[in-house]
Order: C-alpha cells, then structure tokens, then sequence
C-alpha cells in the first residue's frame, strides 16, 4: 500500500473505517471472538473513536448487520435493473445471493454474514430482530414477485415465497459450510424449475 493509500484511508471518517474493519473482523472471524481493540487497530483508529461512534460493541455489531442488509439490497437493486417480469425478479433474489457469495472474502465464503452473526447473539438480542427484519423482507420481496405472476392466486403465492425462501436460505448454509456458492447457483436452477410449474 503507497503512502498516499495510507493518507486517502486516514482522511476517510473513523466511522467507515470502523465499519468496514468491523464487517472484515466480524465475517472473517465471528463477533464474539473480535475484541474491540482488534477493530481500532485494523481500522488505525483509536479506542475513544469507537466510542465517539458507537456507545458499544453491541451497537457496533447492529450496524454492521445493518450495512450487510443494505449492501444485499445494492446487489438486489443492480439485478433488478434489465429485469423483465415477476419470474426474472424472483430469479434476482437467487441472483443477489450469488453475488454475495462471489464476494472475495478474505477466508473464503462462510455463509450468510447476518446468519452467521445471529448464531452468536443471545436471544432477544436486538442484532438478532435486524437480522429477522433481512430475512423477512427477503421473503417479502420473493412474494411481491410471485403475487404479480399469480394475481388471481394470492395463497398460492404466499406458499411459494416461503419456500423459495426455504431453498435460498438451506442453498446459503450449505454454500457456507462448503465455502462456494454453487449451492445458491444451483437453488436458483432449482427456483427456475419452480417457476415453470406454478
């Protein structure tokens, strides 16, 4: 990295840079076992500048579940772009997910991040409802499509968002746990199939 790079990350708010070294440290690594000190030092922030932006660790994990949503919906928003129809938009959903998969994590793919993140929050934990609203809105997003597919079908379409839902969230853990997103490629074969048939 070039003295410049070092100047152009330090002039960026201490904020971002503890995002980002957050979403690293967290996805590579899992929250409970990064410290705080290990996202100040990879962030080259100091300590009170964590807490001059979030009043705690817990605040800073709500954030990043919070950035990992928003980054999904960017890859979900692009893929709708050139969508034509409600089967390309279900489609778009799998899509998303692939992109995310294709990301180069700095350990390999592990996953969803929010999932993963919520297996190690206690229960009732708020980081826990950010992730619930994700996976909901998801779902909610497959229904929209499907309800404008079967217009006159409303039940129908309910029953095959949560499955869909079911298939794209079963493809992500096993893609995490194999480390690739072949997994999610194949859902969305498998989703396609689906489509053909309602």
């Amino acid at each position: 990295m070039s003295e410049s790079d070092v100047s152009a990350g330090r002039r960026r708010p201490a904020r971002e840079r503890l995002l980002e070294a957050a979403a690293r440290r967290f996805y590579a690594d899992g929250v409970a076992a990064t410290g705080i000190d290990t996202i100040t030092a990879e962030a080259g922030v100091a300590k009170m500048s964590l807490y001059n932006n979030f009043s705690s660790k817990a605040d800073l994990v709500r954030a990043y579940l919070d950035a990992r949503h928003e980054e999904w919906l960017g890859l979900y928003r692009a893929r709708l772009e050139g969508v034509d129809g409600p089967r390309e938009g279900v489609l778009a959903v799998f899509d998303a997910y692939a992109d995310h998969a294709a990301f180069a994590y700095e350990h390999g793919f592990r996953g969803c991040g929010l999932l993963n993140a919520a297996a190690e929050l206690p229960v009732g934990d708020e980081g826990r409802a950010v992730v619930r609203a994700h996976k909901e809105e998801v779902e909610q997003l497959l229904a929209g499509h499907l309800e404008r597919l079967l217009p006159d079908r409303p039940d129908d379409a309910r029953a095959a968002a949560e499955q869909l839902s079911f298939l794209l969230e079963g493809a992500m853990a096993r893609a995490g746990l194999e480390g690739d997103g072949e997994r999610v490629r194949h859902a969305r074969s498998m989703a396609a199939a689906m489509l053909e048939r309602l």
